[in-house]
């Protein structure tokens, strides 16, 4: 199992406060936790470094807004 107890949670800057968002840590240089800001205690989902740059990619490319920088290197 995964400590995740140190992890740095953020949110998106477009959240602008809300509460109905995800949070991204960067737990290490190979995996990247995301979980629902509503339950921080709940079960978080976890990627590979690769699979969060194909999601963002994903994203970028389907109009949902520039490429982010990933975060990972």
């Amino acid at each position: 199992m995964i400590d995740l107890s140190n992890a740095r949670w953020f949110k998106s800057s477009w959240s602008s406060g809300q509460q109905n968002c995800v949070e991204v840590a960067f737990v290490s240089d190979e995996l990247v936790g995301v979980r629902d800001s509503k339950n921080p205690s709940g079960p978080p989902l976890l990627f590979g470094a690769a699979e969060w740059a194909g999601f963002l990619t994903g994203l970028a490319s389907a109009g949902f807004g520039a490429a982010p920088d990933t975060g990972v290197v």
